[in-house]
């Protein structure tokens, strides 16, 4: 588990999501460049310095359900997560092509489920992220299919 020392739920939650998008910039990357170190934009499809990307929402807002989905979050540029507000229409269109027709309404249905997390969920999801993050990093990357997905 993290470091021992007093969490507060937000403060775990925020650890939690700082994991989370590591692994998330970290996997895009690899899969769009083969490179830890920069990856290429879902949207727009420029090519980015691992600290240019974030880890944008397909479904907008971050509520607990869509927090933490690997199908619903994806390396984006500043410009289009930020200043295009997420640039959805060709996010959609990404979502359809990467995971099949339906899977951007199934992701927004998702959205509509309430996720109560606890302070030990996002301890726990945090060291789960970092492991990944870790195995993708591998030099065999044995298993990264997995993770990528």
């Amino acid at each position: 588990m993290a470091k021992e020392k007093v969490w507060t739920l937000k403060k775990a939650k925020k650890y939690a999501w700082d994991q989370f998008s590591i692994y998330i910039r970290t996997r895009d990357c690899l899969k769009t460049t083969g490179n830890p170190g920069e990856g290429v934009c879902i949207t727009c499809g420029r090519k980015y310095d691992f600290r240019g990307l974030q880890a944008g929402h397909f479904v907008q807002g971050r509520h607990n359900n869509n927090l933490f989905s690997k199908k619903g979050v994806h390396a984006q540029c500043f410009y289009c997560n930020i200043q295009l507000r997420g640039n959805v229409l060709e996010y959609r269109r990404k979502i359809i092509a990467l995971y099949g027709d339906g899977a951007d309404l199934k992701l927004e249905a998702e959205d509509k489920i309430l996720k109560k997390y606890t302070l030990k969920d996002y301890l726990e999801l945090a060291d789960k992220f970092i492991a990944q993050t870790k195995a993708l990093l591998e030099p065999s990357n044995a298993g990264v299919d997995r993770l990528i997905m």
